[in-house]
């Protein structure tokens, strides 16, 4: 029995891994479309997004039926919990891709903008978070899985930056408004996309570790945020 219910927790997680590089290749294909300003990769995005969402419903009723026929104890149950939830972050995940591909559609119908923006930069950034938490969600790595979560203040900082020349760029030219604002959207998905990993991250440790660190990235901006208000 015991030898059954370790072979249903390696399954979830081999199709949890599938559904990984299923997401990772969604985002490098919409961003590839994006970045050559070709939208001939759009319908593959779009149908991977169905392949993710049966993927989703396949991983959650192999935790279900793993959790209704077995007893499992705390540390297996920990497992199983963060498969279903990893699930549901990588299908947001393939969410962002598809709105990705349709903020370039929107996007690709005018001429490109002069600015120094680098969205790829933080395209890159946010696609090694996911990389990289998918990596230690496989290896049950926590100390990978922490450094993820160090990381998403860099995309954080990659939004507001592009959300700050952009919004500049169109005030001092509202011909430029069609073009702007597409590329603030994408960064928005973009760091969608890096909040995700952050979550897969964070239950990593949780499953490995028991530590629960959800919201602490934000409880540490809220504290920073009052030492630069009490600075003189």
């Amino acid at each position: 029995m015991r030898r059954h219910f370790e072979d249903q927790i390696a399954e979830c997680n081999s199709r949890l891994l599938h559904m990984g590089a299923v997401a990772q290749g969604m985002v490098a294909k919409s961003m590839q479309c994006l970045l050559e300003r070709n939208a001939g990769g759009h319908e593959e995005v779009f149908r991977q997004e169905d392949k993710v969402n049966h993927l989703h419903i396949e991983i959650d009723e192999r935790v279900i039926s793993a959790l209704a026929l077995q007893h499992p104890v705390a540390a297996d149950l920990r497992l199983l919990i963060m498969a279903s939830k990893i699930a549901g972050e990588l299908e947001r995940v393939g969410d962002q891709a598809v709105n990705i591909c349709e903020s370039a559609t929107s996007l690709l119908q005018h001429p490109p903008l002069k600015i120094s923006t680098n969205v790829q930069s933080m395209a890159d950034v946010a696609r090694e978070m996911l990389r990289e938490s998918l990596e230690a969600f496989h290896r049950r790595d926590a100390q990978l899985a922490q450094r993820v979560l160090s990381a998403d203040d860099k995309v954080d900082a990659f939004k507001d930056e592009i959300s700050l020349e952009l919004g500049k760029h169109m005030m001092s030219d509202p011909n430029a408004v069609p073009s702007a604002l597409p590329l603030i959207l994408i960064s928005r998905s973009l760091e969608r996309i890096a909040d995700h990993a952050t979550n897969i991250a964070e239950e990593v440790i949780y499953a490995t570790q028991g530590r629960d660190v959800r919201h602490h990235q934000e409880e540490k901006r809220r504290e920073e945020a009052g030492e630069d208000e009490s600075a003189p």
